[in-house]
């Protein structure tokens, strides 16, 4: 596994660290523990106390204990999982590991570290391979500036990666939203072949090409993105786009959007249709730091960044200040300020699954209309299958009697009737096909044929329920409650007027 798919979205907390000691170090520095570069192995390279290694050794031990180092973080943070890689160590590497956290001055000593700080156990005692990524998982709520590696009883290290999220510093009048130190973080991108997305938030100026986010040639032509999580929710001013050392491979444009979704899976928003322009396509020059104004500063939790075709970005910087007020918006209030039992209602409208149902009346307050959708639809995906047959029995069938169904679904037969405009006016044949088809879909699938009928005609209607017909019954759920899923945003929309 390589060390740039390791916990991806997570931030390298150690990097930029210091080794502030070891018990022993005899035959490998442990200032190398961190070093960002991948280890190596030199055959025939020797020192004057035994073989090269590319990380920490300790000496054989011949008495009884064990040895350890003790590590300043570069980024203090919350640690959710580590590397403890021991590449090229083979004969020579510990049997076991564990780490342990603590919370001290940034300009704490050694003796004092060793003496008088409190150091809490947030990886028990773990088996480690020879050669290897040894990959852990670390569950701990609290942070911390300071890690003590133990190896037992002795042996060499490679590297420590360590992987959380940064503890968000103290903000100035106008700070970068994005920046790691700011809790910033890299959560997906098209490809990051060359060189990993998290460099884009590092706070130190690149001191190379490999210090930033490189992708491949695109063939075809196209574009690449990354998505960018800011460390706060807040106001941008202006952004910085640098292409510092990429002259012959930096992209020809860029543009940036916006969407303001707190705690929103990277998945979600991959596909969201709910990204803001705030940055249109612009020209960008080699070797250079371009800050760009926003169109809408927001307030925003996420970024965006596209570049056309592909190529590298030295750094990106969001320039502005924390903010976290609620919009003027009265589709918001109207389900952020109901009762559970008037949400309740007021949601049941868009949709009739109860779980669904529950999921977004707990998920409130809804801060922008993109929080509103996002988190339907992935509450909705989240459902089993017996959830969208429920919701489904919610829907009158498609060219039903208009009278029928206003008296069987009053709550929303206005809706209904709106959605599937199409169907009247439609002549006889046409809604006995539909009536004819709908009986032989459900006698097939065992729920109605759900469609989007907005803006289609009754003709159109039937003619994508025959071509479904010849759907597995497993992928014509799917296909229901995608449809399902579109009916519920636009219902969600339609609550405002």
């Amino acid at each position: 596994m390589s060390e740039i798919s390791a916990f991806s979205g997570l931030v390298d907390l150690a990097r930029d660290g210091t080794v502030l000691g070891s018990s022993d170090d005899f035959f490998a520095e442990a200032s190398r523990l961190l070093l960002p570069e991948a280890p190596v192995f030199i055959p025939g390279k020797y020192t004057e106390r035994g073989k090269w290694m590319d990380g920490w050794e300790s000496r054989r031990r011949r008495v009884p204990g064990h040895d350890w180092a003790i590590i300043a973080l570069g980024l203090p943070g919350v640690v959710r999982g580590v590397d403890i890689n021991t590449a090229h160590f083979l004969g020579n590497h510990p049997p076991f590991a564990s780490i342990e956290g603590c919370t001290a001055p940034a300009d704490a000593t050694l003796s004092h570290l060793l003496d008088a700080a409190v150091w809490t156990e947030i990886l028990p005692e773990t088996a480690l391979q020879r050669g290897s990524h040894n990959l852990a998982a670390v569950r701990s709520s609290e942070s911390y500036t300071h890690l003590r590696l133990r190896i037992y009883p002795a042996g060499g290290v490679a590297r420590l990666r360590v992987y959380g999220t940064p503890v968000t510093a103290a903000a100035g009048a106008e700070i970068d939203l994005a920046g790691l130190a700011q809790g910033g973080r890299a959560l997906a991108c098209s490809d990051m072949f060359f060189s990993p997305m998290n460099n884009l938030l590092r706070a130190e100026e690149p001191e190379n090409m490999g210090a930033g986010w490189e992708t491949r040639r695109s063939r075809p032509p196209g574009d690449d993105w990354v998505i960018l999580a800011l460390g706060q929710t807040g106001r941008l001013a202006a952004l910085t786009v640098g292409t510092l050392h990429f002259k012959g491979n930096y992209p020809d444009r860029c543009s940036i959007e916006a969407i303001r979704w707190p705690g929103a899976p990277a998945h979600a928003l991959i596909e969201s249709p709910d990204w803001t322009p705030i940055v249109s396509q612009t020209p960008l020059r080699a070797h250079h730091n371009h800050r760009l104004p926003v169109a809408d500063g927001g307030p925003w939790t996420h970024l965006r960044l596209r570049i056309f075709p592909d190529g590298g970005i030295s750094r990106l910087r969001a320039w502005g200040v924390p903010a976290a007020d609620l919009p003027e918006d009265t589709l918001l209030a109207s389900i952020n300020d109901a009762s559970s039992a008037e949400a309740r209602a007021l949601l049941g409208r868009c949709c009739g699954a109860r779980r669904w149902i529950d999921a977004m009346v707990a998920a409130r307050p809804f801060v922008s209309r993109a929080h509103l959708h996002g988190t339907a639809a992935v509450a909705w995906w989240r459902l089993a299958p017996s959830d969208w047959r429920e919701a489904f029995t919610h829907h009158p069938r498609i060219g039903a009697d208009q009278a029928k169904l206003r008296e069987k679904f009053a709550a929303t037969a206005d809706w209904s009737a709106g959605e599937q405009a199409g169907v009247q006016g439609a002549s006889e044949q046409t809604i006995a096909e539909l009536s004819g088809a709908n009986i032989a879909y459900e006698a097939r699938y065992g729920h109605i044929f759900i469609v989007c009928a907005s803006g289609l005609t009754a003709g159109e209607m039937l003619d994508r329920l025959n071509a479904r017909m010849h759907n597995e019954p497993h992928i014509e759920l799917a296909r229901a409650a995608g449809e399902q899923a579109k009916i519920t945003r636009i219902r969600l929309e339609k609550l405002s007027q």
